[in-house]
């Protein structure tokens, strides 16, 4: 019969099974996730800290028009789960119910931004790489991520009465050792194919990696697991590792750390929200920050190490001179710079940097605010909305059709607003349009039929002129153009 140490012994063990307890998450930086920590690198406040005197709660508090906010998301469809499902905390670490459909496309937009700013429009060469979300291979001393283990293997290692102490111990670590890890960051998965990718430059430095995918960090939540039990966090992380020579690695850490600022502070409403700070592993490995400024204190977003040769040396160790490239005339191992940047956290971040609450000139009630989220136009999910007014319902229908399949075929999102079978007034549309941070409205009318001439409504001027059907295709995408290359 299994002996209570044999026992205690075993939910120990599964604990490991289970959980994690920090590494990496950023893609090189040597500090530990305790449980006063975040994956994000910063301290996890609680909801009484964030409210002194008051009561804990659920929602994402702290800070003038945050539960507006909240509540405008999920209304509109950015956020999922209820408000009491959603809370500052739950969205640092990933442990949410997801982002709904207008918050997948303004995840997509933003990814799509980073690439091209990262990989395509670039003169030194930015290949795409891909790796597994779980890798094979045994668990090293110290190796922390989340492992992939069959729940039935388990079920009947523990169920077996007739193993000793010893022997289910064993057991266990060997599952532990044999069974897949949990990607934690994109940065080995990059590394691993910096042999091959480099003879397609012909050994020449300086050249890049870079993937955008879902990775996995180990959360604390005593509430919801009060055993010690971590739960799994998710985000979606933008990876650019950078090879270069140590004799130039400090200057590229420099220029990626303007070019990544920069880049941050081009959608924002507000761009001095955004800044940076140096700072170091427990290496002595220098890095940078890039922070955003919420209601409740800043938070990183992105991170950029110079890791040099370790990481590479490390996983090709003997043959050293396949890891050699050109620097000038010389061959040289190249140091590794890390960029890692979380997306959801920065979707997050433009949430509240575009939110805004103003005076109402659609009612007279002095209580009510216009709620508007104005996300850069290359951001906004959706950049028009079609809607019909008085006339003719299937001749405006047909011509609302016509101009929704133009705008498509040149790449413009489109909301179908004249397919809306419930009645509203065009204040009403308006409202729900900026909350959706909808650029523009057009509508077409009965003088459409006549003239051509449809009115667009502005979601940031909230003024209206008339304008020739013809031409707002052309002028929606000027004006997209345009805001690219600001």
């Amino acid at each position: 019969m299994r002996s209570g140490a044999a026992v205690k012994a075993c939910q120990k063990v599964c604990r490991c099974l289970l959980s994690g307890f920090g590494g990496r998450v950023d893609g090189g930086q040597a500090e530990r996730l305790t449980e006063g920590s975040s994956a994000l690198g910063g301290p996890l406040r609680s909801h009484a800290e964030l409210s002194p005197g008051s009561e804990p709660r659920e929602v994402l508090e702290s800070g003038e028009g945050s539960e507006a906010l909240v509540e405008t998301c999920q209304r509109r469809h950015f956020l999922s789960g209820t408000k009491r499902h959603i809370s500052r905390d739950s969205l640092l670490t990933g442990c949410h119910s997801g982002f709904g459909p207008l918050g997948i496309e303004l995840r997509k937009n933003l990814a799509a931004e980073w690439w091209s700013s990262v990989v395509v429009f670039r003169e030194q060469q930015v290949f795409a790489v891909d790796s597994l979300h779980h890798a094979p291979g045994s668990s090293l001393p110290g190796d922390s991520a989340f492992r992939l283990v069959s729940a039935e293997t388990l079920r009947e290692i523990l169920q077996d009465k007739e193993l000793s102490k010893e022997q289910l111990v064993a057991f266990l670590e060997n599952l532990l050792k044999t069974s897949g890890r949990l990607r934690e960051n994109l940065l080995h998965g990059a590394l691993e194919h910096y042999v091959n990718c480099l003879d397609l430059v012909n050994k020449r430095l300086p050249y890049g990696l870079a993937q955008i995918g879902v990775c996995f960090h180990p959360v604390s939540d005593t509430r919801q697991t009060p055993d010690g039990v971590k739960r799994i966090g998710e985000k979606t992380e933008a990876s650019l590792v950078w090879f270069t020579s140590a004799r130039t690695a400090s200057q590229w850490l420099d220029f990626w750390l303007r070019h990544r600022l920069l880049w941050w502070r081009k959608f924002a409403m507000s761009p001095s929200n955004f800044s940076s700070s140096d700072c170091q592993d427990e290496e002595g490995r220098k890095g940078n920050k890039l922070y955003y400024n919420f209601p409740w204190g800043k938070e990183p977003i992105e991170t950029l190490w110079n890791l040099e040769d370790r990481e590479l040396l490390h996983l090709y160790p003997g043959n050293v001179s396949q890891l050699h490239g050109r620097d000038g005339r010389k061959n040289v191992v190249p140091s590794v710079l890390s960029i890692n940047g979380d997306l959801d956290l920065g979707m997050l971040a433009y949430l509240y940097d575009s939110f805004q609450l103003t005076e109402n000139s659609f009612t007279r009630k002095k209580n009510l605010h216009r709620k508007v989220l104005k996300l850069h136009p290359c951001l906004a999910p959706i950049k028009v909305a079609l809607d019909m007014g008085r006339g003719p319902t299937v001749e405006l229908r047909q011509v609302c059709q016509g101009l929704f399949n133009e705008l498509l075929e040149n790449g413009i999102s489109v909301w179908p607003g004249y397919l809306e079978t419930a009645q509203s007034s065009l204040e009403q549309l308006y409202s729900k349009y900026d909350e959706m941070s909808i650029l523009f409205t057009v509508t077409i009318t009965e003088a459409t039929l006549e003239n051509g001439l449809i009115q667009l409504r502005s979601r940031d001027t909230t003024m209206k002129e008339t304008m020739h059907i013809s031409k707002v295709k052309d002028f929606l995408t000027k004006y997209i153009s345009s805001a690219k290359n600001l």
